[in-house]
């Protein structure tokens, strides 16, 4: 059995460790509110792009009554050889099973893409770190490149593969500083492959949050638009009963609101927009708007996710130092209790010998 003084230390210890985790729970609470914010700010604007698109599908002709052929390449289905799968964790840890479920999906996700081509993009450390372990690295993203070489390098990415799999690209750190520049620099680069033909299809793997209570694991499909204004939803993976209860003893400890904004107001005032029974005049022709608008309207989609996932690694990371916290308590509660025994011992044996020896004399 430990002494009192081992004990004491351990005690000791265990308290720091209260005191981390419990200023680690505090931070997360603070940044959460503030994704929270964003995510909502973020949430009229692509309202209205999808009931702009949505007027504009419903005013003009997206394939050409000639040929047939979709107005821009983005509406484009072809058969599905090629994919590409964005993969969207966090870049620190002490999140629970945040990053772990993300990539126990995607890993579940290119299980069921076998015999196809899959290029991953991986937003976020943990994803990267993960995948480049389980995965080859394209030699485009290993490799350095100057102008007069890149031009050659993109007509030879396929020739180049590795195997089926393979990691195409990384953004590490971009989530600490989101902006919208980078989901579109992002959105950008798939648009130019998926129109060029290299990729069939793309992917996003995310948390998707509403609030704190409601999170969910999904994977989305983002190319070919198949519907606008509606997620394209493959998989999704909804929160057990004992997650939602620590979730919602975390909120609360942490102050912060656990019922998402009510925008239904909001969101039927844009939708009038795109059901409005009157006729535009369009100054550009239908081709015009649909190569201006669908580029942003898929920005906006990697855009959002980025901040919704931003959000529920914060609300994960509470809720994982919420039950630290609670944990180091009760450790303490019970390394009290083994000391006040030790010492009682201690205290009594000291007195059976004194009573021992004074019966001796």
């Amino acid at each position: 059995m430990a002494n009192v003084l081992d004990i004491r230390r351990r005690i000791r210890s265990v308290i720091n460790t209260r005191q981390i985790t419990k200023a680690m729970k505090t931070v997360s609470a603070a940044k959460l509110r503030k994704a929270q914010e964003r995510a909502l700010a973020a949430r009229p604007y692509a309202q209205m792009l999808a009931n702009v698109l949505k007027s504009l599908v419903s005013r003009a002709e997206i394939y050409d009554p000639e040929t047939g052929a979709p107005r821009h390449p983005l509406l484009a289905q072809r058969e599905e050889k090629n994919a590409l799968l964005i993969v969207i964790t966090g870049d620190k840890g002490l999140a629970g099973a945040f990053n772990t479920n993300i990539l126990k999906s995607a890993t579940q996700f290119l299980a069921a893409k076998q015999g196809m081509t899959v290029d991953v993009e991986a937003v976020g450390r943990k994803g990267r770190d993960f995948l480049r372990r389980r995965y080859p690295v394209s030699s485009v993203l290993t490799r350095k490149m100057d102008d007069a070489e890149e031009a050659l390098d993109k007509q030879a990415k396929r020739s180049d593969r590795t195997g089926s799999v393979q990691i195409v690209g990384e953004h590490v750190g971009v989530l600490g500083k989101l902006d919208f520049q980078q989901a579109n620099a992002l959105a950008a680069s798939v648009i130019e492959r998926y129109e060029s033909g290299e990729i069939d299809s793309v992917y996003l793997v995310y948390n998707e949050f509403k609030s704190v209570i409601s999170q969910r694991l999904v994977v989305e499909q983002v190319l070919p638009i198949e519907q606008i204004g509606e997620a394209g939803i493959r998989s999704a993976e909804e929160a057990t009963e004992e997650e939602r209860k620590r979730r919602i003893e975390a909120a609360k400890s942490a102050g912060v609101g656990m019922r998402p904004a009510d925008t239904s107001a909001m969101d039927a005032a844009a939708a009038k927009f795109a059901t409005a029974p009157v006729d535009y005049i369009y100054e550009q022709p239908a081709v015009e708007l649909f190569h201006s608008l669908l580029p942003k309207y898929v920005a906006i989609q990697i855009f959002h996710a980025l901040l919704e996932s931003v959000a529920a690694e914060h609300a994960a990371r509470m809720t994982a130092m919420d039950a630290a916290t609670n944990n180091a308590t009760d450790m303490i509660d019970s390394l009290t209790l083994a000391m006040n025994r030790v010492r009682q011992a201690k205290i009594t044996k000291e007195i059976i010998e004194i009573v021992s020896g004074a019966a001796a004399l």
